[in-house]
């Protein structure tokens, strides 16, 4: 029995040794790990722990200005209060609402734009636990987030949200625009009708209003009100953001999705340049997306500017006179006139392309009055009429189915089976530049006819007809930019009607101007070409573009300056071109001219020519024609020797408005020439002052 419990005992130390020995070696594995731990990765874990995020933030700028030629601001950016909200990343929706809800003590918002939506969200958060009670168990386990959320939204009821405050309903507004801001990224919650004492209530409790900051934002301003404004074009809103349609293009270029940017006008046409640089700021997060440190890596810069070739000075007077004109022929006989809306005018530097007024009044009978729309004068499409008879008389010389002098004699044309074709009187013996000086039809008719192969009409017989003639004198034409893009910089333009290829009565009316129509500006083109010699020049509205400054009085430094294009010099011989040139002046300048009444005591010696198109106006509940028409043109230049002014004015659908044409281009030409004369002696006077 004494054997047995020493023996016992003996055993007793052995195993706690086993067990102490173990213990030992784990605390020496655990010692050694922390001391790798602590001694050979120790940084690299602090690191980890001190790890920040870095995320690049992009913050627009303003647009660049837009001058006129004369450097005098035809839009400009006008500063205004703008609060904002830039969040952090990971802010959850109910962190935005109790943003809004304090913003909501210091801002008054417009509530007009809340959706049912809104009001629905609003309305969860606020009762999130029972919003989310009427979707079963079972029901949620079949849907996913987005499913289970919109059901959730579905079972409120219509009295829940219909029953808010005035002030909850400015939290909601409030919200919706918070809602828009991606992350770290500046969103305007309000930039219009910001008072000052809002602007300060809300920079004095910044520090309550996590992401928010009162800063200063821009809009367009238009000095000159309307004029011109239908060419500069308009920029989107930010809610509007960039063009869904071009969401792509636009944002592989930088851009944000709440990005003002042109959206028609000179302002898309010149988007990449008025748009200006970015300033690129780098926020540094932790893991919980608070920002911990920010910096500015790339400054802002505004956009460039752009200078216009227009004379807004000079453009204001063309559209009062084109106003004036039209409303004159209206209220002197409103019935015969009741179809006729619109005048356009077309005014450009034949040598350079420069576009120095383009002008478009339209006349609103539901409203009574009248609107700028010079943009019709590069979409509107209309017959010219007998302006463009100097290209006719081209296509013959070219084609040698006439020659410099050859006569014809102007008598009605009867071919069989058609109605009977005539100038506006039976001229006689007219040669070529007798057509154009008294606008013989029938001149006309015979180099269509000589063209399609008939050298020997006879009247009240057939004529012989090859249909190729059409497109040979319709690619004379377009050397003169009738039916063919002008090249215009402007988002669009129409380069009118072209007609089915008919029989020769039709290509003969062809030859007069009254089948294919044209734009205004494509007549503009077409008569400058003449003017400059056949060089037929791109019009263009960009005079140059110079680099922002902060100067408000001075353009800055320049960047580009936009030379004149030549797009093709018409394939006819020199003399040829001067032997039309010569039938404007006479049109202009000689007794029997049919602008001689109004152009021949002019003392800047004035070249162009007179035209009348015939006008069919429809019935819009298809009862026939309701009104036969006439639209009248008229195309010029000045002076014939050294040209420095083209102008097109068309005026459709007259029914008594003999003149209007012929009063519009007097008008212009008056005007520059006043207003040159006017601008020299002013230049003198400072100059004696000097």
């Amino acid at each position: 029995m004494v054997k047995k419990k020493k023996k016992k005992r003996a055993q007793l130390p052995f195993r706690l040794n086993i067990l102490f020995f173990v213990v030992f070696l784990s605390f020496s594995v655990l010692i050694l790990q922390l001391g790798v731990v602590q001694i050979l990765n120790g940084d690299s874990f602090q690191e980890e722990i001190e790890r920040t995020i870095e995320d690049t933030s992009k913050v627009p700028v303003p647009r660049g200005k837009i001058y006129d030629s004369n450097h005098d601001v035809v839009v400009d950016n006008k500063a205004q209060y703008s609060i904002t909200y830039t969040p952090n990343k990971g802010v959850q929706a109910k962190d935005r609402l109790k943003v809004a809800e304090t913003l909501a003590e210091f801002i008054s918002m417009d509530t007009d734009g809340i959706t049912e939506r809104n009001r629905q969200e609003y309305w969860y958060l606020k009762n999130k636990d029972e919003a989310e009670s009427r979707v079963s168990d079972e029901e949620a386990e079949e849907m996913g987030n987005t499913e289970f959320y919109d059901m959730v939204l579905d079972r409120i009821s219509e009295d829940e949200i219909n029953n808010f405050s005035e002030e909850e309903e400015e939290v909601i507004a409030i919200k919706k625009e918070l809602d828009k801001a991606q992350s770290l990224t500046p969103q305007i919650v309000k930039n219009e009708d910001v008072t000052s004492e809002e602007y300060a209530r809300v920079a004095e409790h910044l520090d309550v209003l996590p992401g928010v900051n009162a800063t200063t934002d821009w809009n367009r301003e238009y000095p000159y009100d309307d004029t011109f404004r239908n060419l500069i074009g308009s920029i989107t809103s930010q809610e509007e953001g960039i063009p869904g349609d071009q969401e792509d293009y636009y944002v592989t270029r930088g851009y944000s999705r709440n990005d003002r940017v042109g959206k028609n006008g000179l302002e898309e046409q010149y988007e990449d340049v008025l748009r200006g640089t970015k300033e690129q700021i780098r926020y540094s997060t932790d893991k919980g997306g608070n920002v911990v440190n920010t910096e500015t890596v790339v400054e802002g810069e505004r956009g460039k500017d752009v200078v216009l070739t227009i004379d807004m000075e000079f453009q204001e007077r063309v559209d009062e006179i084109v106003r004036e004109e039209l409303d004159k022929a209206i209220s002197e006989a409103p019935y015969e006139n009741r179809n006729m809306e619109d005048a356009l005018a077309v005014v450009m530097d034949p040598q350079t392309g420069e576009l120095l007024a383009v002008s478009g009044q339209s006349y609103d009978r539901e409203e009574n009055e009248f609107n700028n729309t010079a943009s019709k004068a590069l979409y509107d499409a209309h017959r010219p009429g007998s302006i463009i008879k100097g290209a006719t008389m081209l296509a013959g010389y070219e084609s040698e189915v006439i020659t410099p002098g050859q006569t014809f004699y102007d008598a009605p044309i009867k071919i069989a089976g058609t109605e009977e074709k005539a100038s506006w009187k039976n001229l006689g013996l007219v040669n070529d530049l007798n057509a154009l000086q008294q606008s013989s039809n029938v001149y006309m008719f015979n180099i269509a006819m000589r063209m399609g192969g008939e050298y020997n009409y006879q009247r009240n017989e057939t004529v012989a007809f090859d249909s190729g003639a059409w497109q040979e004198m319709r690619n004379y034409f377009r050397q003169f930019g009738l039916g063919s893009e002008t090249g215009i910089d402007f988002p669009f333009e129409s380069t009118g009607y072209v007609g089915s290829q008919g029989n020769a009565g039709n290509f003969m009316d062809y030859a007069i101007g009254q089948f294919d129509t044209y734009t205004t500006m494509q007549m503009a083109q077409y008569v400058a070409t003449i003017a400059n010699d056949g060089y037929r020049v791109r019009p263009h509205f960009l005079k140059e573009i110079r680099n922002p400054v902060a100067s408000e009085d001075n353009l800055g430094s320049l960047y580009h300056h936009q030379n004149t294009d030549v797009l093709n010099r018409i394939q006819m011989d020199q003399d040829k071109i001067e032997r039309v040139q010569e039938g404007f002046r006479q049109v202009f300048q000689t007794s029997n001219g049919t602008g001689y009444s109004y152009f021949g005591s002019k003392n800047y010696n004035p070249a162009g020519k007179t035209g009348t198109a015939e006008n069919e106006v429809y019935d819009e509940d298809g009862g026939g024609v309701e009104q036969y028409t006439e639209n009248l043109s008229l195309v010029g230049y000045a002076p014939f020797d050294e040209p420095e002014i083209a102008f097109a004015v068309i005026v459709p659908n007259t029914g008594d408005a003999s003149g209007i044409n012929h009063y519009i281009g007097e008008g212009i030409l008056d005007t520059y020439f006043d207003l040159k004369e006017d601008r020299s002696e002013s230049d003198e006077e400072e100059n004696e002052d000097e």
